[in-house]
């Protein structure tokens, strides 16, 4: 039988690891507080460095995703938890850090009627109530397409409301479980009608086989809906059982992608091998609160 080959990752995605202090003490914290983070659990190449400045993504809902995606870590099934303390935890915790900008999002609870939107409206408001200066960025599920979960987050007024597209329309299906790339489309632009002052934001990973004029058409998709922030990452394969890397995109190509964007209106776009969703989110938050892109449209930030 034939053994599966895989590409070999190249020199710039080689990773520095750290555990000092402060990543030890964030571990201990978030393991004292039972919570979950996006770092761990989706097995982030970041999870040293943002540890390392006391940053983290909280992952709330539980560790149990209703839905299989190929190309995430995170471990599915049917949940079997709903702890109605986790918001305050999350603030207790963001608190003892001294965050500035926290991001909360979570596993899809399919299982639940409002798909989760009440825990994460609650978590929302239990960071403003602990840290009234800190911003506050959610990277939610598509809710199945229910207008009524999104406008309970947006009824929380968080400062940067994510959703991400993962990938190109024609690839959608085949990576992504369940979810639907016009419903995604549909929640950025309904986010924007019901809540105009929300910047709005999405990701892209590349690697799965899109070419890449279509990622310039999903970047015409997503400006369309006048979404505000745009972060694109390299796809690396968690496990032997996930989607395979179709090839891996170079500095050079990440650089001209941001480039790309930036032409197209997005007011941050962070670009680069090892960049996620909520890498650098701080900056992205100070960008989409109206920083001038002018001075970006060469830069390489983010590589």
């Amino acid at each position: 039988m034939a053994t599966k080959s895989y590409l070999r990752k190249p020199d710039w995605l080689k990773i520095k690891l750290s555990a000092g202090e402060d990543y030890t003490e964030l571990k201990r914290l978030m393991r004292t507080k039972t919570l979950h983070t996006v770092c761990e659990e989706a097995k982030c190449p970041n999870i040293h460095e943002c540890w390392a400045n006391r940053t983290a993504t909280f992952m709330i809902l539980g560790s149990t995703c209703t839905r299989a995606c190929r190309f995430c870590a995170v471990h599915s099934g049917m949940p079997t938890e709903l702890d109605l303390q986790e918001p305050e935890r999350v603030a207790e915790a963001a608190e003892q850090m001294g965050l500035r900008h926290c991001v909360v999002t979570s596993v899809a609870r399919d299982d639940l009627e409002d798909g989760g939107a009440s825990i994460f409206a609650e978590t929302i408001q239990a960071l403003r109530r602990r840290l009234p200066l800190c911003g506050v960025e959610v990277l939610i599920p598509d809710f199945l397409g229910s207008a009524d979960s999104l406008q309970k987050v947006l009824d929380a007024k968080p400062d940067i409301l994510n959703h991400n597209v993962e990938t190109v329309e024609r690839l959608s299906d085949r990576v992504r479980s369940k979810a639907k790339y016009d419903r995604s489309l549909e929640l950025l632009e309904r986010s924007k009608k019901l809540a105009p002052n929300i910047p709005t934001k999405s990701s892209l990973m590349v690697g799965v086989g899109e070419e890449w004029g279509e990622l310039l058409a999903t970047m015409d998709h997503l400006r369309e809906r006048d979404v505000d922030i745009l972060t694109i990452g390299q796809y690396l394969q968690p496990t032997t059982k996930h989607l395979s890397v179709h090839r891996y995109y170079s500095p050079e190509e990440f650089a001209e992608l941001k480039r790309e964007g930036l032409s197209r209106g997005f007011k941050h776009v962070e670009s680069g091998p090892l960049v996620r969703s909520s890498y650098h989110a701080h900056n992205q938050a100070s960008a989409a609160r109206g920083a001038s892109t002018a001075d970006e449209v060469n830069g390489t930030e983010g590589l």
